[in-house]
């Protein structure tokens, strides 16, 4: 069911809402579900609500965090994927106040370049483990009227406790194998399990630590929770025809690709970045460990790398953890806009009041949730602890936000 709201998205109230944060939003949770896969229930909705959308439209197993982009389901709300502002009882979509007031929220470099807020992140939460898949580069989603998506992981430790029924995920494709195994993987798509994880590893999933994901690089995503900072696009391609024996659609193989080629078998196996896929040295060019940005322990908080480095010489985007002591506090500048959620404890950020709720009904409003602009980000936020447990947040940025955030590999030389 749609949750209901009272809109207002007139340009003087989104300025109002602006400048009575100080360049700073308050968002609402945003629910995303999908019909092919099974919710791991960790997320904080209530067990009651996995399907408050219905049945027919699958568990609720994500939520997305200062989004713009729509989510590509099949009989999806308009607004699906959207993140809201809550501001004195009334809301708006955060697409419509970029859209509106452009570089007062984005900052200008982003809006000159992209006239939108081009990336945007989520919590991925599934029982097991989802079909070998991969997204799209610009150049291939462009032919179908969409945008290419590069991603990245975090497994947050707060959520994972559990690891559900799978906590590995299959990358890439085993050095050797041959675009003709592929080829006839793909052929015995109806014949049930077409065997394309014969062809490829699994690496255990480890809480506190990441994967910087490029396009047309496969990835059977496993069971942890994943906070994903990635490109503001929903294009991918399933290989995998069965899942824990449940059976994967063609269509969900093809549904980026252009009409004419899908059911071209070569087409769909040169969408693959060969050469990325069957690298003998995979883990050592995409695994990430958090990296301290600098030595602050001794003032009581810690802000961490824990997504960085370039997809083709692209700093696409990034992400922070900050962790803020009971009792202390902290002012963090930063060069971009960037949203923000809160996965643990109590406390401010200015004066808008940070909470991470241990239960959420489907269409209730919570306090864990911000987008901050980038002249807020750069005048600095201070984030304050007024609770008895740490105060634990992750921030993601847009395109060449950070110039100074380390490269894959450096958390070896720490």
């Amino acid at each position: 069911m749609p949750i209901q709201r009272k809109i207002n998205n007139s340009a003087s109230f989104m300025n109002s809402a602006l400048e009575a944060g100080e360049g700073i939003l308050r968002l609402t949770p945003t629910w995303v579900p999908r019909s092919f896969l099974m919710p791991g229930k960790r997320i904080k909705l209530h067990p009651g609500d996995y399907y408050a959308m219905g049945a027919h439209r699958g568990g609720i197993d994500e939520r997305w965090f200062g989004s713009t982009t729509e989510a590509a389901n099949d009989n999806r709300e308009p607004d699906e994927g959207l993140s809201y502002v809550l501001f004195e009882g009334q809301q708006f979509t955060l697409r419509d106040a970029v859209g509106t007031h452009g570089g007062k929220v984005i900052g200008d470099r982003l809006w000159n370049k992209y006239k939108k807020w081009p990336v945007y992140s989520k919590f991925f939460d599934n029982m097991g483990p989802i079909p070998h898949h991969m997204h799209q580069s610009q150049e291939q989603a462009a032919k179908v009227g969409q945008e290419g998506k590069p991603e990245s992981y975090y497994f947050p430790p707060q959520l994972n406790a559990i690891g559900n029924n799978f906590p590995h995920t299959y990358f890439g494709l085993e050095p050797g194998t041959t675009k003709e195994q592929v080829r006839d993987s793909l052929a015995r798509w109806n014949e049930g399990d077409n065997g394309i994880l014969d062809l490829s590893k699994a690496y255990r999933l480890k809480p506190g630590t990441g994967w910087l994901v490029p396009p047309c690089v496969l990835h059977a995503p496993g069971s942890l929770v994943t906070y994903e900072p990635q490109w503001g696009s929903d294009v991918f391609g399933m290989y995998q025809s069965m899942v824990e024996g449940r059976y994967v659609p063609w269509e969900l193989l093809v549904k980026d690709v252009p009409k004419e080629h899908s059911k071209d078998l070569d087409y769909l196996v040169e969408q693959l970045d060969w050469e990325g896929n069957v690298n003998p040295s995979f883990k050592d060019a995409h695994y990430l460990e958090p990296i301290p940005v600098a030595d602050t322990a001794k003032e009581g908080y810690v802000d961490r790398w824990i997504v960085y480095g370039r997809i083709k010489k692209e700093q696409l985007f990034t992400a922070k953890e900050l962790t803020v002591n009971p009792g202390a506090m902290c002012t963090i500048k930063d060069s971009g806009a960037y949203g923000l959620i809160t996965v643990q404890g109590a406390g401010k950020a200015n004066k808008l009041t940070l909470s991470s709720p241990s239960m959420i009904r489907y269409g209730e409003l919570t306090e864990d949730e911000i987008f901050v602009s980038e002249s807020a980000a750069a005048a600095g936020v201070t984030f304050q602890n007024t609770g008895v447990e740490p105060l634990v947040m992750l921030r993601y940025f847009g395109p060449e936000a950070q110039p100074n955030a380390p490269e894959v590999g450096a958390h070896k030389k720490k």
